[in-house]
């Protein structure tokens, strides 16, 4: 009797353990899962999380952090660089080409073109700005000056002090306007050129029919800075060389501008792109390999462009000048280009409208024409080539590019609509959508944005360039880069009067830390995944970009939005933070959500809020 009681209470002992167990169990789940079931809704009167402005759902500020504290993958901070490292362009880091032992041909310029580091050599971390770095001074005002500590250079102060490239004054550094060919500043330069081509009133832009320019060997990009009061945009490149920070200076000053350099590859531009190319004493061996330095940029310049040269070789007295100028002159005869006016030191040479004089070349004259085959609007890692590329039928047949004059342009559509695909229609459509989404942005940014508060701006994914053209009336300049996948849009930005660049976002941009005030990345991350790189890649590669104070928008997909949104502590992007479901239009990937951060000012070791 009492081997069956001593059985009866272990029995019963047992059950209580399991009801405990299991009630503990339910408690725990209940927590736990709490964190991934969907919010139940508030009663009415409450705030229901709708943004006013957008009408999409806003997430609560703490919401946004939630999941960095449930998933250990998510990093608590990124590594800082080492001071050193305050000024690193990735894929233009000479430094990797000693390391990795490449041998570039130094005669064709190869060390000042893109080599990209392999992924195990690339700097997983973020760049520090330059000790004592202050928030860039505001256009209009940066035009002529810029904070010395946040560019500490000033070598080209002492080296091109006769030229009025520019002056050190105390805790800044100012800039005349002056060059090596204008001494006397780049207006009256312009007016100059002008006047050469007898353009009406002395305006360079011609009615409106000059709007893009290609200035090469710009320096600190003052000609380009100077057109812009003129209506026209100049695309203002100059390779990292000895004068390492000119282009850091040009983009400091908010004027449009890029690293780049006439070596082996093509400029990553699609043909019939400029109506002017410029070069001011821009020490540019033009004979080189059959002239194929010239004949890049034939391939760049619309029907009827002009290329400027100021330089002492159009009329100096020394011989070996004379020689230069001599087979230069010959070689572009053979290219069918005509002299259009020269003037002490400058020439300005004008191309044909058309096909006809290629025709009418002897047989087996030098250079040949380009290769039916040949794609002219290839342009990512693509060797440039010792031929002419003649214009297609339909420009020939119109005898030039068939575009109306700025600012009608921008909103046109263009002829080249065709070779794409697209319609008018679906032209006009993009365009009207991208107003609205720009102008909705500015609404969810209006509590925290300024007047003149953008610059330099980025859109990481064009397209047709409607982001770019509903910033008309803004003072902002737009840096339109199409994705290698889509570089054949394009032409079209450029047909629109504005300017852009090919880009793969698997690798570095080319250009310095700290050169933009806003990024916007529309379906850009969902891209580079289809191609197998990383998201947090890019998202360092966008912080070292990005200056401080600087916002960045991301249209994307939930899930990516979803990911990203966990990296804002880590990259010091939580500085001001929104979060949207945007109305869906006809360009919507599916569902997408808008995510806008800013980027806070920090040291190393500090952050300023």
């Amino acid at each position: 009797m009492k081997q069956k009681s001593e059985k009866l209470y272990t029995a019963k002992q047992i059950t209580s353990a399991l009801i405990a167990f299991i009630f503990i169990l339910g408690l725990l789940c209940l927590y736990y899962g709490s964190s991934f079931v969907p919010a139940l809704s508030r009663s009415e009167g409450e705030h229901d999380g709708t943004d006013p402005v957008l009408g999409g759902n806003i997430r609560d500020f703490d919401d946004l952090f939630e999941d960095q504290e449930h998933n250990p993958e998510v990093p608590k901070s990124i590594p800082i660089c080492d001071i050193k490292h305050s000024e690193l362009i990735p894929c233009l880091d000479r430094n990797l080409i000693y390391q990795l032992k490449l041998k570039p041909n130094l005669t064709l310029m190869e060390h000042y073109e893109r080599h990209c580091p392999p992924p195990e050599r690339r700097f997983n971390c973020l760049i520090p700005p330059p000790i004592g770095y202050k928030i860039p001074i505001r256009w209009p005002e940066s035009r002529d000056e810029v904070w010395k500590a946040n560019i500490p250079h000033t070598h080209l102060a002492q080296e091109k002090s006769d030229q009025n490239w520019m002056v050190v004054n105390g805790e800044k550094i100012n800039f005349p306007g002056g060059g090596t060919h204008f001494h006397d500043g780049a207006n009256k330069y312009i007016v100059s050129l002008a006047r050469m081509l007898k353009f009406p009133n002395d305006k360079l832009h011609n009615g409106g029919n000059i709007r893009n320019v290609l200035d090469v060997g710009c320096g600190v990009a003052s000609f380009g800075a100077y057109l812009l009061s003129h209506s026209i945009i100049a695309m203002s490149i100059a390779p990292n060389d000895v004068h390492e920070n000119q282009i850091q200076f040009a983009l400091e000053r908010g004027i449009p501008s890029t690293l780049g350099v006439l070596g082996t590859k093509r400029l990553p531009y699609p043909s019939r792109s400029f109506e002017l190319a410029h070069c001011s004493r821009c020490r540019i061996d033009w004979l080189q390999r059959d002239g194929i330095l010239l004949l890049e940029l034939d391939r760049l310049l619309r029907p009827g462009g002009y290329f400027a040269y100021s330089s002492p070789e159009a009329y100096a007295l020394d011989p070996e000048n004379r020689r230069i100028w001599n087979a230069m002159h010959d070689l572009l005869r053979r290219m069918c280009w005509r002299v259009a006016v020269k003037k002490d030191q400058t020439v300005i040479w004008q191309k044909p409208l058309g096909n006809g004089c290629y025709l009418k070349r002897d047989p087996g004259m030098q250079p040949p024409l380009c290769s039916t085959g040949d794609d002219p609007d290839a342009t990512w890692n693509v060797h440039m080539k010792a031929c002419i590329a003649p214009y297609s039928a339909k420009m020939h047949k119109e005898r030039g590019s068939g575009l109306v004059p700025w600012p009608k342009r921008l909103t046109a559509a263009p002829p080249r609509l065709e070779d794409i695909g697209v319609s008018p229609e679906q032209f006009h459509e993009d365009t009207n959508i991208w107003q609205f989404r720009v102008n909705e942005y500015w609404k969810q940014m209006k509590s925290v944005v300024r007047k003149n508060y953008f610059r330099n701006v980025m859109d990481m994914n064009s397209n047709l360039g409607g982001f770019g053209a509903a910033l008309k009336d803004t003072d902002v300049w737009v840096m339109n880069v199409a994705p290698v996948n889509m570089s054949a849009r394009l032409k079209i930005i450029y047909d629109r009067g504005l300017i852009g660049t090919v880009h793969d976002w698997c690798e570095a941009f080319s250009t310095y830390p700290r050169t933009y005030d806003l990024l916007h990345a529309w379906g850009v991350f969902s891209e580079i995944q289809e191609h197998g790189c990383g998201v947090e890649d890019l998202l360092i590669e966008m912080d070292r970009i990005l200056r401080p104070d600087g916002f960045v928008i991301i249209r994307d997909k939930p899930l990516i939005i979803n990911y990203i949104r966990k990296f804002v502590t880590a990259l010091r992007w939580d500085r001001w933070l929104s979060e949207v479901e945007p109305r869906s239009d006809a360009l919507s990937l599916s569902e997408e959500r808008v995510l806008i951060a800013r980027k806070k000012l920090w040291r190393e070791g500090v952050s300023a809020m």
